[in-house]
């Protein structure tokens, strides 16, 4: 049943459309009339039947109000009627455009003031002009109401990591809002977050407070591999008295280069005792 029925809706949508191209007999009438008006008036109509749009433009054209053909003219030449023929002429080219400030209220109670560009492009030149009234304005604020519902789910964290993933999500929104309008939304950008100078300064000192957490234990690890290195020192220098001596003398040799002052340390009786042996 429910196949039969979107069967039914897709018929009477296609009738509607071939039946939206049909003029009727009154209609008919009047183009003959404008032709014949052409016709006498010429050639000083033909400039008002010849029509020029550039190869980044599209024609839609209305004759009595009605689109022909159920599809856009160009690029180059076209003719129309003047008497019951109208037409819009549709940019296809890439347009940006910047998303006012916008205050946004976080997951976690946090206003923030975020700014964004959307950059789109109309890929169906009927659908902008015979769906929406003004296609550039209905977009822009579908964008500032999209940024502002897309920020309000997340944590100020993810808002300050995650730009690029709350950016594809706007995409992805705003395409699938703006595709009933012709619209092809590409790219969405988030510029800048601006928070609150309160919760910036907690923020510094939550960073410096942070750096000096690590700071203080890289420091200790660095204090406790040196005691263990001194206690191995002293250990090899216990068991060898020849070694310990050595170092008193490069120690000794060390500080007589640096000063240039005198310095007396008094020797070690170690060093004498071969000599008092000896006698």
């Amino acid at each position: 049943m429910a196949t039969q029925g979107k069967l039914d809706i897709t018929s009477a949508d296609e009738a509607q459309d071939k039946s939206s191209g049909k003029l009727g007999c009154f209609g008919w009438i009047l183009v003959v009339i404008s032709l014949l008006f052409i016709g006498v008036t010429f050639p000083l109509t033909i400039f008002m039947c010849v029509k020029i749009v550039q190869e980044y433009e599209r024609a839609v054209i209305f004759r009595l109000g009605r689109i022909i053909d159920r599809k856009a003219k160009g690029p180059g030449l076209f003719f129309v009627i003047p008497c019951t023929d109208d037409f819009v002429k549709v940019d296809l080219r890439t347009v940006s455009f910047d998303i006012p400030p916008q205050e946004v209220l976080t997951k976690d109670s946090v206003t923030a003031c975020v700014d964004g560009v959307v950059y789109f492009r109309i890929c169906c030149p009927i659908s902008s002009v015979a769906n929406v009234s003004d296609a550039h304005s209905s977009t822009r604020l579908l964008a500032q109401t999209t940024l502002r519902n897309a920020l309000g789910t997340k944590n100020l964290a993810d808002l300050l990591a995650d730009r690029e993933g709350i950016s594809l999500d706007m995409q992805q929104t705003l395409d699938e809002a703006t595709d009933a309008w012709g619209i092809k939304v590409e790219r969405v950008e988030i510029k800048d977050i601006k928070l609150p100078q309160q919760m910036q300064r907690a923020m510094a000192a939550e960073a410096e407070a942070g750096r000096e957490a690590r700071a203080k234990m890289i420091a200790a690890e660095g204090e406790m591999k040196a005691s263990r290195a001194l206690k191995e020192a002293a250990l090899v220098m216990g068991e060898a008295p020849a070694a310990m001596q050595l170092r008193y003398l490069q120690t000794l040799a060390a500080i007589a280069g640096e000063n240039n002052s005198t310095v007396i340390f008094p020797l070690p009786i170690d060093l004498l005792r071969g000599f008092l042996d000896g006698k």
